[in-house]
């Protein structure tokens, strides 16, 4: 479990790609501090597992379903990437929950600054925007963020100096790909809503019988 707060920017140092899935090794210093082998570590908002480290980064396998489903297949050497460890129960949560299971990558479609902020319009599939709401939370590269505008096909998120400075958003351009997770609230109310079975208007006997008449 993730709250989106990144705690540093990494650099790819090596890729050992595999027919199959493949190894990221990260470059990076302050996530390291009491982490070990079989930790969780959030790479731009997915969740991977540390399988080596030591006081220069760290090592993590991809699996062939992230790389489907995230941008972390199409990351070059020396690409920066955003970090989080997971969180400790009694931590200040001052994201969101986030798990680090990306749902889709969207893409960047536009970008205007205002003053030192900046407005980043996000492009995805339908299938992501059912669970967007105005004002409500959404990760992108495993940053947490608010919803500024809905539009029928994205939607568009402030970035404060603060957020640009230290997560890699602030050197995105337009049409590069992010990794989306939505809000999981959303996703647990929509699958509970829908489980609901259908409850009858009408009074009959065991209506009666089932809430204590026994006439």
């Amino acid at each position: 479990m993730f709250t989106g707060i990144i705690e540093e920017i990494g650099f790819i140092k090596q890729i050992q790609r595999k027919p199959q899935g493949g190894t990221l090794a990260i470059a990076a210093s302050h996530v390291l501090v009491d982490s070990k082998i079989g930790d969780s570590i959030a790479i731009d908002g997915a969740c991977l597992t540390m399988t080596q480290v030591d006081e220069a980064g760290f090592k993590a396998d991809i699996s062939a379903e992230t790389l489907r489903r995230t941008t972390l297949g199409e990351r070059k050497l020396g690409d920066a990437v955003n970090l989080e460890r997971p969180l400790q129960l009694g931590d200040r949560l001052n994201g969101h929950l986030v798990l680090g299971h990306v749902d889709d990558v969207g893409t960047i479609s536009g970008w205007q600054d205002e003053g030192d902020s900046s407005l980043m319009r996000v492009s995805v599939s339908s299938e992501v925007m059912r669970y967007v709401v105005y004002k409500g939370s959404v990760c992108v590269d495993g940053i947490s963020l608010t919803i500024a505008s809905l539009f029928d096909d994205g939607f568009e998120i402030a970035l404060i100096p603060h957020t640009k400075a230290v997560t890699t958003l602030g050197s995105k351009q337009i049409g590069n790909r992010v990794n989306i997770e939505v809000d999981l609230l959303g996703r647990y109310i929509e699958r509970l809503l829908t489980n609901q079975s259908p409850k009858s208007d009408s009074i009959d006997l065991a209506f009666l019988a089932e809430h204590g008449y026994l006439g």
